[in-house]
C-alpha cells in the first residue's frame, strides 16, 4: 500500500486516516502548518519503522547489559558480540535513521506547506532502508567463526560476513534515494521563492541532510572497497585507511542525530513550551559552524592510532572542532533563552525560575525535550570536550567511559528527545490520545533518571578503574593479571539501573503502540495550540529578561570547569589506577 495515495477510512487500523481537502491538505489545528498527505503519511511510517528498531535494539540490550553484569554473566562471549552488534546497529544506525528521514520530511515539506515531491522516491528508499535492515539484522544474529560479529566500528581486517558488508552499502543507498524528496521540496521552494529565508527548522534541517550526505558517501567509501576485500576481488586492505575512512561515517552518523535533535528542539520547544528564537541570524551561523567543523570531532576515536601524525590528532581535536563547540554553546544558549523569552511574553513566568517551573512538565513531549537537552548538555557535550582533548583521552580510550559517553549523547539526548517527537506524532498525525496517560507522562522521568544513573556507572567504572570496553567479562580477561574487584559495587549499581532504564524504554514502548492500537481517536477542532499565539513584535521579545537562562549556563560552565580540572588530576594519578 501507497501511504501518499487516498486510504479508506478503515485503511491499516485506520492510521493513514485523516481528513484532507480536494487538493490533500489539512490545516493543523495546533502548529497552524498546512499538511499534505503525502508528506503526513510517509512521515508516520518512517517513524513507525524506527520504533520497531528501537524495540529489537533495547531486547538486545537486556543480553548485553546482563553479560556485562558477571553476577548475571547472561550469554557466551560469542553470543554478547552478536547481541552487542544487534545493539548497536538498531540503536545507534537503524532507529536513529528512519526517525531522521522522518524529521527531514517535517522539516522540508511539512514546515513549507508543500506536498511530498516524488513520492515514489520515499517509497523506493524506504522499501530498500526496510529490506536491507532486516538483511543485516539476519547477518548479525547468524554470524559465527570464522566471521566476527562487526559491532559498530567492523574494523578491517577482522572479516565480516560479506552479506553484512553487502547489505550496509544497500542501507545507505537506500538512506540517500530517501532523503532526495526532502533536498527536491529545498529546491523547489528557493526556486519559486529565490528571495525568502528557509523557516529556522527548514535551515536546521537542511543543514542536516549535507552533514548526511557527507556521513553516506563516507560509508560508501568505505564500505565498498570492504566489501570487495571480503569477496576476494580486493587482494589486501590497509586498515590504517580503513579506520580513518569508517569514522567518516561511524562518527558522521551520530552528528547526523546531533543536528536532527537540535532542529526538533526548536520545533517542539515552540509548538509545545512557547518558546521563540532571540536571534535567527545567530542560531543559523551555529548551524552553518557545524557544517564546516562538526565531522572533526571524529578524530577523538583516533587518538590512540600510532597511524597518525600528532599534529593532525591536534589539529583536529582542539583548533578544527572548537567550531564546533562555539555552535554547541551557541544553541546550549539560544534554546532554553528563546525558550524563557517566549513564555516571559505571554505573562508565564515573572521570577527567576518561574517561566520554567509553570512550563507544561505532565506534557511527555514537553518533559522529553528539555531532558534531552538538559542531560545531553552536562553529561553528553562535557564529556565529549573532556575525551576528544588528546591528553585526557589516555583515561578514557577504549574503556567502559566511551560507552558511558555515547549513551549520554546518543540516548540521553537523541534517543529521549526522539521520544517526545513520537508522542507528538502520535498526537497530532496519528491524532490518537495517549494510551495509559499517567503513565506516559512518568516515561519520561523514569527514563531519563534510570539511564542518567546507567550512564554515570560506565563513566565511573571506565574513568576510575580503566573497565575495558568491548570484553563480555573484566574480572578474567585472558593474558592480563588485572584485579577489578574494587569495581564491583558499582557493577551492581549499573546491573540494577540498567534493568531499570531498559524498563522505562519498554514503557515508552507500552505507550506508543498502545495509543496507536488503543488510543481513544481525537477530534481534530478538539486540538488546541499548547500555547496561546501573541503578536510577533521582535521588540517585546528582546525586551524580556533572559537571567534565568544565564543563571544555568554559568552552573554549566562551573560544573564543566570542575569536570575538567578533575579529570586532569586522574590524568596525574594514571598509574595508580587498579
Amino acid at each position: 500500500m501507497d501511504p501518499s495515495t487516498t486510504a479508506p477510512r478503515s485503511g491499516l487500523l485506520g492510521l493513514f486516516d485523516n481528513p484532507y481537502d480536494e487538493e490533500g491538505f489539512r490545516t493543523c489545528s495546533v502548529t497552524g502548518l498546512n499538511i499534505h498527505r503525502s508528506v503526513e503519511n510517509y512521515v508516520k511510517l518512517f517513524g513507525l519503522t524506527a520504533v520497531v528498531a528501537l524495540l529489537v535494539g533495547g531486547i538486545a540490550a537486556i543480553f548485553v547489559a546482563m553479560t556485562r553484569w558477571e553476577l548475571v554473566s547472561l550469554t557466551s562471549a560469542p553470543d554478547f558480540y552478536n547481541w552487542l552488534s544487534v545493539h548497536a546497529w538498531n540503536l545507534l544506525i537503524f532507529w536513529m535513521v528512519f526517525m531522521e528521514i522522518g524529521i527531514l520530511y517535517v522539516g522540508g515539506p511539512m514546515v513549507l506547506g508543500r506536498k511530498l515531491p516524488t513520492p515514489s522516491l520515499a517509497k523506493t528508499g524506504w522499501i530498500v532502508m526496510l529490506g536491507s535492515a532486516v538483511w543485516i539484522n539476519v547477518e548479525l544474529f547468524t554470524t559465527s567463526a570464522p566471521d566476527s560479529a562487526p559491532l559498530l566500528t567492523s574494523y578491517a581486517p577482522l572479516p565480516s560476513s560479506a552479506g553484512f558488508y553487502l547489505g550496509t552499502i544497500v542501507f545507505i543507498l537506500g538512506t540517500i534515494i530517501a532523503a532526495l524528496p526532502f533536498l527536491i521540496s529545498i529546491w523547489q521552494e528557493k526556486t519559486e521563492h529565490p528571495n525568502r529565508s528557509l523557516p529556522l527548522v527548514s535551515f536546521g534541517a537542511f543543514i542536516t541532510a549535507i552533514v548526511a550526505l557527507e556521513a553516506l558517501i563516507g560509508g560508501l567509501i568505505t564500505y565498498v572497497p570492504t566489501y570487495l576485500w571480503r569477496i576476494g576481488i580486493v587482494e589486501h586492505i590497509d586498515a590504517a585507511w580503513y579506520r580513518q575512512m569508517y569514522w567518516i561515517i561511524g562518527h558522521g552518523s551520530q552528528q547526523i542525530n546531533l543536528l536532527a535533535m537540535i532542529t526538533v528542539w526548536y520545533f517542539l520547544t515552540h509548538v509545545v513550551g512557547g518558546a521563540e528564537v532571540v536571534s535567527e541570524k545567530v542560531s543559523r551561523t551555529a548551524f552553518i559552524l557545524y557544517l564546516f567543523f562538526i565531522n572533526m570531532g571524529a578524530a577523538h576515536h583516533l587518538m590512540a592510532d600510532p597511524a597518525l601524525a600528532t599534529v593532525w590528532k591536534e589539529w583536529n581535536t582542539s583548533y578544527a572542532v572548537y567550531g564546533a563547540v562555539i555552535a554547541s554553546m551557541i544553541h546550549a544558549f539560544a534554546i532554553p533563552a528563546g525558550l524563557e523569552a517566549g513564555r516571559r511574553k505571554r505573562g508565564q513566568g515573572k521570577g527567576l525560575f518561574s517561566w520554567l517551573m509553570s512550563a507544561p512538565w505532565k506534557d511527555p513531549v514537553f518533559s522529553s525535550v528539555i531532558f534531552g537537552i538538559i542531560l545531553f548538555g552536562f553529561l553528553g557535550g562535557i564529556t565529549g570536550v573532556i575525551m576528544g582533548q588528546m591528553q585526557l583521552n589516555l583515561t578514557w580510550h577504549n574503556t567502559f567511559a566511551t560507552v558511558g559517553h555515547f549513551h549520554a549523547t546518543v540516548v540521553l539526548g537523541t534517543t529521549i528527545t526522539f521520544m517526545g517527537l513520537v508522542y507528538f506524532v502520535i498526537r497530532l498525525l496519528f491524532r490518537r490520545k495517549l494510551f495509559l496517560k499517567p503513565l506516559a507522562q512518568l516515561q519520561p522521568y523514569f527514563y531519563a533518571g534510570t539511564m542518567s544513573l546507567t550512564t554515570l556507572m560506565m563513566l565511573y567504572l571506565g574513568i576510575l578503574y580503566g573497565i575495558p570496553r568491548r570484553h563480555p567479562s573484566v574480572t578474567d580477561i585472558p593474558g592480563t593479571e588485572f584485579d577489578f574487584a574494587a569495581a564491583e559495587p558499582l557493577f551492581w549499581v549499573f546491573g540494577v539501573a540498567a534493568i531499570l532504564a531498559i524498563t522505562g524504554g519498554a514503557l515508552f514502548i507500552l505507550v506508543a503502540v498502545g495509543s496507536l492500537l488503543f488510543g481513544e481517536p481525537t477530534d481534530p477542532s478538539s486540538l488546541v495550540p499548547a500555547v496561546e499565539p501573541v503578536e510577533d513584535d521582535d521588540t517585546s521579545l528582546h525586551a524580556q529578561s533572559v537571567r534565568g537562562t544565564f543563571t544555568l549556563t554559568l552552573v554549566f560552565l562551573a560544573v564543566f570547569v570542575v569536570t575538567y580540572v578533575l579529570n586532569w588530576y586522574l590524568l596525574s594519578r594514571l598509574w595508580h589506577i587498579g
